[in-house]
Formats: structure tokens, sequence, C-alpha cells
């Protein structure tokens, strides 16, 4: 943002100012283009992982992906405590941290699943909060889980180590999303420093990856 305001010789208030403006149109438009393509049979669902200033931070980004065609059906920020080994440092700096996935989750659901058929398949890795919410959801649809694989160091650590990736569309989707947006880049200055800000940059990043897909009007699931 501070690259854009002085290539284009502008305040980075009007930067700011625009970018929050273009992102609320940009979540607008993207219900609009939902409610114009035909129902979505086979979606691929997961988290990504990012953070706010620092590590001890950690957000979630929960992400419906549609099965070949990769449209974006929807995304929920939310906050989530540390893990591993930066826990104890987390709360010693920052205090608890609440997590908000669950109701992101629900949040997400509630407004994509007009966009889903209700004999659905959805397509997740084996986390085990997700089998309860897709039940609630889509009670007529069926999940299949997969086991986690390993990251490969290319595909910003998003791609498997693997021949086979049964939610290979989600999956390219979020190295998509870590190569286009400097924020979510792995080992990079720019960090988020609100997660409002990240949600809006997302609606404009998702806008963008949909009208630039190959007949994104039209459902290939």
């Amino acid at each position: 943002m501070r690259e854009c305001a002085r290539v284009l010789n502008l305040n980075k208030k009007t930067i700011v100012r625009k970018m929050i403006s273009t992102g609320i149109r940009a979540k607008e438009k993207l219900e609009v283009l939902n409610q114009k393509r035909r129902k979505s049979k086979i979606v691929e669902f997961d988290d990504l992982e990012t953070y706010e200033i620092t590590k001890c931070k950690p957000v979630s980004v929960s992400l419906a992906v549609e099965y070949k065609s990769r449209w974006i059906l929807g995304y929920e920020v939310a906050k989530m405590p540390a893990k591993g080994l930066l826990v104890a440092k987390s709360l010693k700096r920052y205090g608890k941290r609440e997590d908000e996935r669950a109701q992101a989750r629900t949040l997400l659901f509630e407004r994509i699943r007009n966009y889903i058929n209700e004999e659905c398949l959805i397509k997740s890795d084996e986390n085990p909060h997700y089998t309860q919410d897709i039940r609630r959801f889509f009670p007529k649809g069926s999940h299949h889980a997969y086991k986690g694989r390993r990251s490969s160091i290319g595909g910003q650590g998003e791609l498997k180590k693997v021949g086979f990736d049964p939610i290979f569309s989600l999956n390219h989707t979020c190295a998509v999303f870590r190569y286009r947006t400097s924020r979510l880049i792995r080992k990079t200055w720019n960090t988020t420093k609100k997660i409002e800000r990240l949600n809006l940059h997302l609606a404009l990043i998702v806008l963008h990856h949909n009208l630039n897909l190959k007949n994104p009007l039209l459902s290939t699931a």
C-alpha cells in the first residue's frame, strides 16, 4: 500500500480509503456472481493460516472452493490461538487468544449453502471439527476426509509432495492466494496489522481470481 501511494503520488490514507471501499464492493459483487452460477456439486474445504503482526497471533482463513473449476465460493477470516513452540511465548506476551474458527465456519457455511447442491460432496482433510459443521449445514450431502500430506517447498508450502492430491483444487488456490497477496507470502516483510484489512484485501483477490477463470459463471463440477 505504501508502494501504491509512492508510485501514484498519493497520500497513504487515500490508498487505505480506496482499499476499504473497493473491498466492500468486491464482497458484494462476489455474492451477486455466486447467485448467477449453477449450484456446485463437489466442494473442497480447508483453512489457510497466516498471522497479524507476529506469528504469536495467528489467523485462520476458512476457504471453500469448487472442485476442478477452482471457483472460490467464499471465505471467512478468524483469530486462532498459537500452536506448538509458540504457545508459551504467545501467552506471556499477549495473554489468552480467542479461537474464532468455529464461528467463522458457521458464518461461511450459512452464506454459501444456497450456492451448493443439497446432495453435494465436500472434501477436506481429517480435521475433526469439520465433520459436525458439514453434517449440520449439508445433511443430505457426503463428506470425504483425507489424511494430510507433507508440503513441498514449491507452491508456497500449500502443494503436496504426492502424485495425486485429493484436494488439489483447494491447495492450488491457497498457493495462488499466497503468491498474489504479499501479506500471505511465507518469510515476508509484509504483515497484516488489522484482520479487517486482510478480509477486504482477500475480497479483492478472490474477485480477481474468479473473474479470470475460464467460463467463470459456469459450474463444471
